[in-house]
């Protein structure tokens, strides 16, 4: 709320504009820029895509199986979100399915802000599709705020998306909910102090808190008119900060203001080269300039860099990225070395390139505060030489010929080991928060053998140990052998930990019991019995 003097003047009036189904317009515009993302079952010649999906077509895009988004002619035909893939089509047989992507939705966005910038700075994104402004400055700049609003539409207008509205009221919230009045006016203006009346018949559902909603529903308050009617305090004695906050939104008292946002700056440097060149030393040598100017930019903006990606292009069309990765952050040096080491990746090392070089460019992917990064006591540390031994070795071998462990989730220790090119962020496909049932306790084996060494396992009678199908032991392990030959007194074991993989599938499936066994000298075994038959997966450390 804005402070006059003491007191307070009340919310600030606010302008947001929204764009109606703006994932489907973004994926529209995406397409037929790029003539790609549609499915297998979708012509992949440009031409096709276009005809296949146009404006007026039923569209839907899918996230985890569901529908996220669907256009105005999807909808007439029944399909919302929430739903299947497979219940969407059988409502409309002619339903185009894309998959969503979120990157899209911020990317084609942002050149709506720079249109909206231009004809009134100071925008906060609220989401892709909706953002807000400031209506005092340009309700006094164009003469009331009808006008205003009159022109960001035009701005949009110029841009061809069409059907955009705008809300105007006291504070954000309201002004977002009069934007998507069902109404469909394109410019809804709730008077000032006339928020809580135009709120009083929505319902609660649209305050942003699914539980506090729902609570709500079961004492008989289903507008945010009866809502607004609860003493406040009784409000937040019974459902705390959160719902005073939200009690006073139902009220019209929205506290939030604008904060537009800042354009971050253009950190990325690039080289051309006139003419093209030819050797990797060439272009190393023509490169210096640029890494000391990319330094330079990051310094100025207290900034340090510790991934970065570099694109080449060469002058038979040829195009090379690839990102790099740093332990610590990267100096103008070693923006050279990976400029070389891409390079000499793709070619020899003597000629270099294929192809003569035209472009290097270097975008910065992921940066941190400088001062996170101040060098340690000792300097620079063992990790940063391994680091960059390791990608040189990398570049002259090849991309994934040097490779790292990453932990990942699985039942077993080979399924949780997941191999990743250095230098590249590990990408985990099985969640390690995954309940995995039969996984191992912490702490984990430090030596696993890359093949079950042959083991043996008996009990005090010498008979060898087994166990049923519904997992009962033979006998009490009394002596094994981790490696087939000598055998151990065991002095403590644990277990079994059983896998059941894929039962439903004779062909496919899998079933083991994992034991850890100590020996007499304090050496912990894990052995796996399977198709009743020892082995020894790992050894304690």
């Amino acid at each position: 709320m804005r402070r006059v003097g003491s007191g307070f003047a009340g919310p600030e009036r606010t302008i947001v504009l929204w764009c109606p189904d703006w994932p489907i317009t973004a994926a529209l515009r995406s397409l037929s820029a790029s003539g790609t993302g549609l499915r297998a079952s979708f012509p992949a010649s440009r031409s096709a895509i276009a005809r296949a999906v146009g404006p007026d077509s039923p569209l839907a895009l899918i996230d985890a199986g569901l529908v996220f988004a669907c256009s105005a002619s999807a909808r007439r035909d029944g399909v919302k979100r929430g739903l299947r893939v497979r219940e969407a089509q059988a409502r409309c047989p002619d339903l185009a399915v894309l998959d969503y992507d979120s990157a899209v939705d911020i990317r084609l966005f942002e050149p709506v802000l720079e249109a909206i910038e231009q004809t009134m700075p100071g925008v906060q994104v609220l989401r892709p599709g909706t953002c807000a402004v400031r209506a005092r400055g340009p309700a006094r700049y164009y003469g009331g705020e009808e006008e205003a609003a009159l022109w960001l539409l035009d701005a949009l207008d110029a841009l061809g998306i069409h059907g955009a509205r705008v809300g105007i009221a006291d504070g954000p919230f309201t002004a977002e909910h009069a934007a998507r009045s069902p109404q469909r006016q394109r410019i809804r203006i709730v008077p000032e102090g006339g928020s809580a009346v135009f709120l009083s018949e929505m319902p609660v559902g649209l305050l942003g808190e699914p539980s506090l909603a729902t609570l709500l529903r079961r004492l008989g308050i289903r507008t945010l008119g009866e809502f607004a009617r609860l003493d406040a305090a009784d409000v937040e004695a019974r459902f705390g900060e959160s719902g005073a906050r939200v009690h006073a939104l139902a009220n019209g008292l929205d506290s939030r203001s604008v904060v537009p946002r800042v354009v971050p700056e253009e950190l990325d440097s690039s080289a051309g080269f006139e003419p093209p060149l030819d050797r990797i030393d060439q272009v190393a040598f023509g490169c210096r300039a640029l890494a000391d100017r990319f330094i330079e930019q990051l310094i100025r903006a207290k900034l340090v860099c510790t991934s970065i990606r570099i694109e080449v292009e060469s002058e038979s069309g040829e195009f090379s990225e690839r990102s790099w990765l740093h332990p610590r952050s990267f100096t103008a040096a070693d923006v050279v070395d990976r400029v070389r080491w891409q390079l000499q990746g793709s070619g020899s090392i003597d000629s270099g390139v294929s192809s003569r070089i035209t472009s290097v460019r270097v975008v910065p992917e992921s940066v941190d505060a400088i001062g996170n990064h101040e060098e340690g006591l000792w300097g620079t540390g063992l990790d940063e030489r391994v680091h960059h031994g390791l990608s040189r070795v990398q570049s002259m071998l090849g991309h994934g010929a040097v490779v790292t462990a990453v932990v990942g989730g699985g039942r077993t220790l080979g399924d949780r080991r997941n191999l990743v090119a250095w230098g590249d962020r590990p990408a985990v496909t099985k969640s390690t928060a995954e309940p995995w049932p039969g996984q191992l306790p912490t702490p984990s084996p430090g030596t696993v053998f890359e093949v079950a060494q042959p083991a043996m396992v008996i009990d005090a009678a010498g008979v060898a140990v087994d166990i049923d199908d519904r997992g009962t032991l033979s006998g009490l392990p009394a002596q094994f052998s981790p490696d087939g030959r000598t055998l151990r007194s065991v002095s403590a074991w644990a277990g079994p930990w059983t896998i059941d993989e894929r039962w439903w599938d004779a062909d496919t499936s899998r079933r083991a019991s994992r034991f850890q066994l100590v020996d007499e000298t304090g050496a912990a075994w894990l052995l796996v019995l399977e198709n009743h038959e020892w082995g020894t997966e790992a050894r304690y450390d």
